[in-house]
């Protein structure tokens, strides 16, 4: 019989060798905009570039130099399925006393969040349109500098889709918003039964929820750590 150990050790080399040839896994996308740290869920995520312009319907401060990150998702056949983009400041030292336009207003058939209740201190504001794509043409309306740069990108969404826009702002200078349009396949579950169909918006709220809450914390976080949640559907086919 020949020795155990020999067998384990040939056996050990064997399987080091079978690793180092196997793909690794790929992890999550990372891109930074400004001092946030992007860490998106899928590596499917490609990179659309960076820059100052802001998009925003409210302009920040002049004083507050600001960077934007801009990320898109694609289907299976190459269609847009989701468009990303970040705007944080860039520096993390202390400021002078900055003062925002604290605007969240109330809007018929728009599901709004304002946790500052109209601080002129800070900003905490999320609007989330289910149906952003009606013929009320309400991006156009709301953001039309996004409705612009979307465009001229070629990066439109062909199927109906949501829009997230969420924006939090300290009074030390800090400041993050977020624009999301995402493909409303990727933001309802499947309907099983009567209690689930009921609850088919649920699962959209709540990812706008936990994407205003990973922004918000990472404004707090040394790195600005800003981890994106996964859509609660998955990528159709």
């Amino acid at each position: 019989m020949r020795p155990l150990l020999p067998r384990l050790l040939a056996a050990a080399a064997t399987l080091a060798v079978l690793s180092a040839c196997a793909p690794m896994p790929a992890g999550p996308a990372e891109f930074s905009a400004g001092r946030t740290r992007v860490v998106l869920p899928s590596p499917a995520w490609e990179d659309l570039g960076s820059f100052s312009e802001t998009l925003s319907a409210l302009p920040p401060p002049a004083s507050v130099p600001l960077q934007t990150r801009a990320t898109v998702l694609r289907g299976a056949r190459n269609e847009v399925l989701a468009v990303l983009l970040v705007q944080s400041h860039q520096r993390s030292d202390p400021r002078e006393r900055t003062l925002w336009t604290a605007s969240c207003p109330e809007e018929q058939g728009l599901w709004v969040r304002d946790a500052a209740a109209g601080s002129p201190l800070r900003v905490d504001c999320l609007r989330f349109k289910r149906w952003a794509h009606t013929s009320d043409r309400f991006l156009d309306k709301a953001h039309p500098g996004l409705v612009r740069w979307v465009q001229e990108r070629g990066v439109a969404l062909a199927q109906p889709h949501s829009h997230l826009n969420y924006r939090y702002a300290t009074e030390g200078g800090a400041s993050i918003e977020v624009d999301a349009l995402v493909d409303l396949r990727l933001l309802k579950l499947p309907a099983g039964n009567t209690a689930d169909y009921l609850r088919v918006g649920m699962a959209a709220e709540d990812w706008s929820q936990r994407m205003a809450r990973a922004a918000r914390v990472s404004v707090g976080m040394v790195d600005g750590f800003l981890a994106v949640p996964p859509f609660p559907a998955a990528l159709p086919q």
